[in-house]
């Protein structure tokens, strides 16, 4: 059985393959699986049971056509328009603060005609920002190797639209930025005492900000004790560990779930980690967490590769996706659990909504582009930092 499984792995890795059948597997697995829980979820939320069905097919079938696009398209053609692309998001994030639809406090949506009824901006935010720091680090990365505080421009870079974010206000989007940018900077060699500073300096204004806004305040006092006050404050978070509680080691069975009729707001979107546990059960739940950790673990291996084939582009674009899908996900499920404050974040690939499974869509695309062309071009020489001899700076 072991030979056998051995030989399996051997086959799915081997190089003559166009790319990651891994990340594929686990990609489909996981939309798949959002598909389900997404129609199982939402059953019953409006008068037309499959309407969040529907929606979400046509986002699903959007976002296929999008991956097979992205996979089609060259990296050098983002790379030679991060710029352009890091100026769209920055003009749609100030837009949104504008002409924004004002959901629960926060400016996240722009409105627009036709299939997709409005787009969430910071989603589309994280491609901008990870290409165009992508192309700066592959560009200057024996810099950032050799001189600690190189690190200042892309931190600069990253102020901007975090600040943006926190104007809407969006702070579980701006600690996912923040995430995959030091991410980013880690693997691409950057100091780590400096590294380690800015992430206490950016813990004590994350408390900060928590501590001066009464609503965040509120969340935080809800997460540590939200059966205090379940009715209110922590109506969501209790509401979620019920739905756990339900679904012990093999859930009530798909479709089952009480707490999706209309007792856990957001079932279907930042709350469908809940629906699932009760739904499929700790199984069910320990199942899913093992399909993200495989797409993150090959997403990982995908930029480890490009990087020591001097694809440093694909490399850390690979890398910042990978960070970016691995915060997410562990946010969305730990908030869900009781882990984290609720914060509103969908869950990749698994959450409706049309921006969040189109953007992830386009993050798969580029992860098995950045692999074709590593298994196209295995050693891609000289690489920027070992291109020739530079004077050792001080």
């Amino acid at each position: 059985m072991t030979r056998w499984l051995w030989r399996w792995q051997t086959t799915l890795s081997a190089r003559d393959l166009p790319c990651d059948i891994w990340l594929v597997m686990a990609s489909l697995a996981l939309a798949a699986l959002g598909w389900v829980m997404v129609s199982s979820a939402s059953i019953g939320l409006l008068d037309s049971s499959f309407h969040y069905v529907r929606q979400h097919g046509i986002f699903l079938l959007v976002a296929v056509l999008a991956t097979l696009a992205v996979v089609s398209l060259p990296l050098d053609a983002w790379r030679q328009n991060a710029g352009l692309l890091m100026l769209v998001t920055l003009f749609l994030l100030v837009l949104v603060l504008f002409i924004g639809q004002e959901i629960n406090g926060s400016k996240r949506w722009i409105s627009l005609p036709g299939p997709f009824p409005s787009i969430q901006v910071s989603e589309f935010g994280k491609l901008g920002l990870v290409i165009y720091l992508a192309t700066f680090m592959s560009r200057f990365t024996y810099e950032l190797r050799r001189r600690a505080l190189s690190i200042w421009r892309p931190l600069a870079v990253l102020a901007l639209p975090v600040g943006l974010l926190l104007a809407a206000p969006d702070f579980g989007g701006a600690v996912v930025y923040s995430v995959a940018v030091i991410g980013m900077l880690v693997m691409a060699g950057a100091s780590m005492l400096l590294l380690l500073l800015i992430g206490l300096l950016l813990g004590g204004g994350a408390v900060l900000m928590v501590a001066i806004e009464p609503y965040r305040l509120a969340r935080w006092t809800s997460f540590l004790d939200p059966w205090a006050d379940q009715f209110a404050t922590g109506y969501q978070l209790t509401q979620a560990l019920i739905a756990f509680g339900r679904g012990h080691v093999t859930g009530t069975g798909l479709g089952n779930s009480v707490q999706k009729l209309h007792y856990l707001p957001e079932a279907h979107t930042d709350f469908i980690f809940a629906v699932i546990a009760e739904e499929l059960g700790m199984i069910g739940a320990i199942s899913l967490v093992l399909l993200f950790t495989l797409l993150i673990i090959r997403a990982l291996l995908v930029a480890r590769r490009a990087e020591l084939a001097g694809h440093l582009f694909g490399a850390y674009v690979s890398y910042g996706f990978s960070f970016i899908i691995a915060a997410q996900a562990f946010i969305n499920m730990a908030v869900s659990s009781g882990l984290l404050p609720t914060k509103g974040l969908t869950l990749p690939l698994i959450s409706y909504g049309g921006s969040s499974l189109l953007v992830t869509a386009i993050m798969i695309g580029l992860l098995l582009r950045t692999d074709v062309e590593t298994r196209r071009q295995p050693r891609r020489k000289p690489t920027p930092y070992k291109a020739r001899r530079e004077p050792r700076l001080s």
